[in-house]
């Protein structure tokens, strides 16, 4: 990138991306960044029209297109002009990066009131359509009705300061999968570009956010959706005032960092013995670590019956079903979080009637673990993937924090033959990894 003697953007072409790792501090530093180093020089003065924008009737050519995004519409998504769909793509957060931001100040009087970040955003993103660009505006706004209106009438405002540069603008209105740090609105992107016969260029495309993670933001979540989707990021003050980069960090909960675990503890215990007779086995543990994948993998070509109360309803059914299953000669799974000695014996005292063993395998992994991989599998599965596997709801947060404050851990004196440790350990293709180690939670959760 290039500057004039004015301190524009005369040329802009970001290098080619570098791999960054997401755990690490500090700003990973390209080509873009060295020509950044320089002290910054006065932006040029620019018609007044650039430099602030208030409420009032204006003309616009912005449209939101119906229907919404996503299987429940959370996901807005507009067009000014006729955008096309370009190799090169120039993604730009809205509030505190394009415009000030006035989350403090929602007033009924202000809420169509707007200001450029800097005077000099609108000729740069004007040169930047110029040099090729598909310019895209992806903003996290998750308002309450009557502010989400009112901002939905000020975009035309913000689009009609811009009358000659087409644009795409895709506004996250749910804490759902489109919410950034999680990439639903990159893959909608994709999938638009893909429609048109375009495949997009990351090495040269980019994104420029303000949540970057560094110490007076409030967050992280434009960082580490741009690490997400795999394309350079920038501050404002790198992208439009030539600053150098600032030391950040991200916080919050990072899967790259789990310590790879046997399968199970100890190692010399039998998971799924193929000549024993009828027993009842419970799962304990978080929901989203992996039971019923791992009943599938190891109980159930054995064919034990498999017991869930997400399928039948309530724990006495599942206590009901169970008995059928030993009295039937046929050894089986309750694939609950069974969480509490109360719960489990329920279970036992009907083995310990019918004289049939009870073996444990509890289920080892953090309340972070467990809400990400609740993250993933509801938002973030692969398309062939989700394909094969039946559609998954969001459990509740409570529902991981009731577990938590309730957890009895399980033991032999409970009635248990033996009690197993299972770890977490991802099973999955280079694709369904690679979406699974993803940052998929929100900042302040």
């Amino acid at each position: 990138m290039t500057k004039t003697s004015h301190g524009n953007v005369s040329k802009l072409e970001p290098a080619p991306s570098k791999k960054r790792d997401a755990s690490s501090s500090g700003h990973t530093r390209n080509s873009m960044d060295r020509s950044l180093e320089s002290p910054p020089r006065k932006v040029a003065k620019v018609h007044p029209f650039f430099s602030k924008v208030a409420a009032g009737p204006t003309t616009s050519t912005f449209q939101w297109l119906k229907p919404s995004l996503g299987p429940k519409r959370t996901c807005l998504h507009g067009t000014h002009l006729s955008p096309q769909s370009l190799p090169k793509i120039a993604v730009f957060d809205l509030d505190g990066t394009l415009i000030k931001s006035n989350h403090h100040n929602r007033s009924n009087a202000t809420a169509l009131q707007w200001e450029w970040w800097r005077s000099s955003v609108p000729s740069n993103i004007h040169q930047l359509y110029q040099s090729g660009y598909s310019i895209v505006i992806v903003s996290n706004q998750a308002l309450k009705p009557r502010q989400l209106d009112d901002w939905k009438r000020k975009v035309p405002l913000i689009a009609a300061a811009l009358p000659d540069v087409p644009f795409r603008l895709f506004a996250a209105t749910a804490k759902d999968g489109y919410r950034k740090p999680m990439p639903g609105i990159w893959y909608e992107l994709e999938r638009i570009f893909n429609d048109d016969n375009v495949k997009i260029d990351k090495s040269t495309s980019f994104f420029v956010g303000d949540a970057a993670g560094r110490p007076n933001d409030f967050a992280s979540t434009d960082r580490k959706w741009a690490i997400n989707v795999d394309i350079p990021f920038f501050t404002p003050e790198e992208f439009f005032l030539k600053l150098p980069s600032a030391q950040y960090s991200l916080p919050g909960f990072n899967v790259s960092a789990l310590p790879c675990l046997p399968t199970i503890l100890p190692p010399s215990d039998i998971i799924a013995p193929s000549n024993s007779g009828t027993e009842l086995v419970l799962f304990t543990g978080f929901p989203c670590l992996g039971k019923s994948s791992f009943f599938r993998r190891h109980f159930a070509p054995l064919r034990y019956n498999h017991i869930n109360q997400d399928t039948l309803g309530t724990r006495a059914k599942c206590v009901q079903a169970a008995q059928q299953s030993l009295q039937a000669g046929k050894s089986c799974v309750v694939d609950n979080t069974n969480r509490d000695v109360a719960t489990r014996k329920y279970y036992i005292d009907v083995a310990n009637k019918l004289k049939i063993p009870v073996r444990s395998f509890a289920f080892s992994g953090s309340i972070d673990l467990a809400w990400h991989n609740n993250l993933y599998r509801a938002y973030n599965l692969p398309p062939t993937l989700s394909d094969r596997e039946p559609k998954r709801d969001l459990v509740p947060y409570t529902a991981f924090l009731s577990y938590r404050d309730n957890y009895e851990e399980p033991h032999g004196n409970e009635g248990f033959s033996s009690v197993t440790k299972v770890n977490w350990n991802f099973n999955g293709d280079q694709e369904e990894r690679w979406r699974w180690g993803m940052w998929l939670q929100i900042d302040g959760k």
